[in-house]
């Protein structure tokens, strides 16, 4: 259905600095997802940064397990629940339901998250969405079922996809340099827009340097609720040293996604957040999924708290409300895990781009450090997930403070969203939040 194609680099020497996909993971409001040896750095500098991933899929019913282990500030519920969506009755008994209420179970469980919620659909677009733990430590209050949170770096999968809609319409060039749209933007130490193309941003191998550090420092004291302009987002990256000649090298950068939104805007001269709207959210019937208006933290809709822990042990700070700004076209859509499913399963149907551009942004390269599963590959907006019963699923997910996803569709239409309340803080919980989903799409 969805096959992998992947095209070649020139390498550069890749350092763990231009190799570190999601390399501050737990301290940066829109990444999706952290390496091994990228976490470890992260974990080892936390110090005074924190931040909580949250996923969203509740449902009534009833399996009982003990308290979580993790940090608290209030008690939290071990319960898991599971309910069907409408005519999903029958769509996930057995194993998989089994399998995916155990795994949801033990990351409140064994890794403290406060709540975790799934949300699966299997080929015939029958759906089930789980939740477990609780969705506000400080009343005890169920998690809602199906949840909205905020989907972060998912959000470059829209972006991306509105970019090559344009192209399609013939108002992009993909192989065009930025400096034809954005003309004396993109300029700093080793940085020219004359030689960075639209789809080197769009596959991260501009060799743009992130701006996460700037927006996560004391990120509770500061940066929390404070407004960032994308300008000011793209000034922050460009204030970096070029970390490769464009197109010889990968590295992941929020960078790259806040320029696409900038070029969606010069080229349609309407907002990046309007066009999101009209021409996917509205499309696809997305009723859960939303664009934050400027200044809006709040969540509009039924919601999971999110919660912030500096290390494993310390206690969770409620981050519920914040600024989206620091993530925009690059992580600030708030959705739920079911339109998350939605959303991609109709992209790889071809709901959403010609075929020209849809094998465009499958084909990928390889991208170290990608996630916690190893050989990851990411083309324009779009990456794949290693699954253990075989083969790659499609994928994006996405970190902000408070919450967290991690979402694929296998090449057989069956799709999986994984969300927790709270950014992993030790390396084994990121890698339980990706093994729940490879629970979730390989247990049958």
């Amino acid at each position: 259905m969805h096959a992998l194609t992947q095209t070649p680099l020139t390498p550069a020497p890749l350092t763990p600095q231009t190799t570190s996909a999601f390399r501050k993971e737990t301290v940066m409001p829109v990444m999706p997802v952290m390496s091994k040896p990228s976490l470890r750095r992260t974990l080892t500098a936390l110090s005074g940064v924190a931040a909580a991933l949250a996923l969203s899929v509740p449902a009534a019913g009833a399996l009982t397990s003990g308290p979580t282990s993790g940090p608290t500030s209030g008690s939290t519920s071990g319960t898991t629940t599971a309910t069907p969506a409408a005519h999903g009755q029958d769509a996930f008994r057995g194993r998989t339901d089994a399998a995916v209420r155990k795994s949801l179970k033990a990351l409140v469980k064994e890794d403290g998250f406060p709540g975790a919620l799934a949300s699966l659909s299997d080929p015939g677009g029958r759906a089930r969405n789980y939740t477990a733990g609780v969705g506000n430590l400080k009343t005890g209050a169920k998690v809602p079922t199906d949840g909205q949170v905020r989907i972060a770096s998912n959000t470059k999968m829209f972006t991306a996809t509105v970019v090559l809609q344009l192209v399609g319409e013939g108002r992009i060039d993909l192989d065009a340099p930025i400096e034809t749209y954005l003309p004396g933007l993109v300029r700093g130490d080793g940085i020219d827009g004359h030689d960075i193309t639209v789809r080197q941003l769009l596959q991260h191998t501009s060799g743009l340097a992130d701006y996460d550090e700037e927006v996560v420092k004391d990120y509770l004291t500061k940066q929390q609720h404070r407004y960032f302009e994308p300008r000011e987002l793209v000034e922050f990256g460009l204030g970096k040293k070029a970390l490769f000649a464009p197109g010889s090298g990968w590295s992941y950068s929020n960078t790259n996604y806040v320029l696409a939104g900038l070029l969606v805007q010069k080229v349609t001269g309407r907002p990046v957040g309007e066009e999101i709207t009209h021409r996917i959210i509205e499309p696809l019937g997305l009723r859960h999924t939303y664009w934050p208006g400027v200044g809006d933290q709040t969540i509009k809709g039924r919601h999971p708290h999110g919660y912030f822990a500096t290390a494993p042990d310390t206690p969770y700070t409620d981050v519920t409300e914040q600024d989206p700004s620091a993530g925009w076209a690059a992580g600030g859509l708030i959705g739920t895990p079911s339109d998350l499913n939605r959303f991609l399963t109709a992209l790889l149907d071809g709901k959403l781009l010609e075929p020209e551009q849809l094998k465009e942004m499958k084909t990928t390269v390889d991208a170290p450090d990608l996630d916690t599963v190893g050989d990851g590959h990411y083309g324009l907006g779009l990456a794949t997930f290693k699954l253990s019963c075989g083969g790659y699923a499609w994928t994006h997910g996405g970190n902000a403070p408070g919450y967290t996803t991690r979402n694929a569709v296998t090449e057989d239409g069956r799709a999986a969203t994984i969300a927790v309340t709270a950014l992993p803080t030790t390396l084994p919980a990121a890698e339980h939040i990706e093994a729940a989903l490879d629970t979730a799409l390989c247990t049958r």
